[in-house]
């Protein structure tokens, strides 16, 4: 091969290093969205039992508002991989049964307080072309929810007889999503969807050696609103 030809051949593959990293380039990969996550859940529970426990001892879950922030790492045209998750909230447990156990007021009374924080890795299926303004998606993944900053309040303790800890375990469970993409700018996007989970825990109360458990399945039910930007 004479040196011209090696000259043009190399030139060449240059060119069209050069074309796939611009091309590359014009489509970012990573994208990180912050806004509003909306919470509700629609719990589920055999109720509490064990010793001088008064059958019908169900609980409800408050609704809770909390930041949502989320990374997603594009994957190719249609599929992309996002981590979501959200400044951990206080939830609240609400007594739900008898209007009071004895002479203690039962039902409504705010009864425990936790944090949680609940991680959620999520593949998307983004439909139409990206050169689309508005792109729906769905996509399934999986949780992992821990509980921490267990509190019984002071109504919870007359419930039970006196002061109580409490402990709630882990829960990994799937989770799925509907949702919308509407590019606002060149990088900027807005976002909207709404996903469910499998989010449950066993809950242990010791009052002074006295242990009461149960199961609760939350079922929560999110929606969110953000803001996104790509690089």
């Amino acid at each position: 091969m004479n040196t011209s030809l090696t000259m043009k051949v190399l030139s060449g593959a240059l060119l069209a290093l050069a074309t796939c990293v611009t091309h590359a380039d014009a489509v970012p990969n990573n994208s990180i969205y912050a806004g509003a996550y909306f919470l509700s859940f629609k719990p589920t529970s055999p109720g509490l039992q064990g010793p001088f426990t008064v059958p019908g001892l169900n609980a409800s879950v408050d609704n809770v508002t909390t930041t949502y922030l989320a990374y997603i790492r594009r994957l190719s045209p249609n599929f992309d991989l996002e981590l979501a998750a959200g400044i951990p909230p206080t939830t609240t447990v609400v007594g739900q049964g008898p209007a009071s156990v004895g002479s203690v007021p039962y039902n409504g009374q705010k009864l425990i307080t936790a944090k949680w924080l609940s991680p959620t890795l999520l593949l998307n299926y983004k439909f139409f072309s990206e050169d689309t303004a508005l792109r729906p998606y769905v996509g399934i993944g999986i949780n992992h929810t821990i509980f921490y900053d267990r509190t019984v309040t002071a109504a919870g303790q007359a419930v039970t007889g006196g002061p109580t800890s409490v402990s709630l375990s882990p829960s990994t469970g799937g989770a799925a999503v509907v949702g919308l993409s509407y590019r606002l700018q060149d990088r900027w996007f807005a976002h909207a969807s709404y996903s469910v989970s499998n989010i449950h825990t066993s809950a242990v109360a010791d009052t002074a050696g006295i242990v009461r458990t149960t199961h609760l399945d939350f079922g929560p039910r999110s929606v969110v609103l953000a803001v996104g930007y790509t690089f």
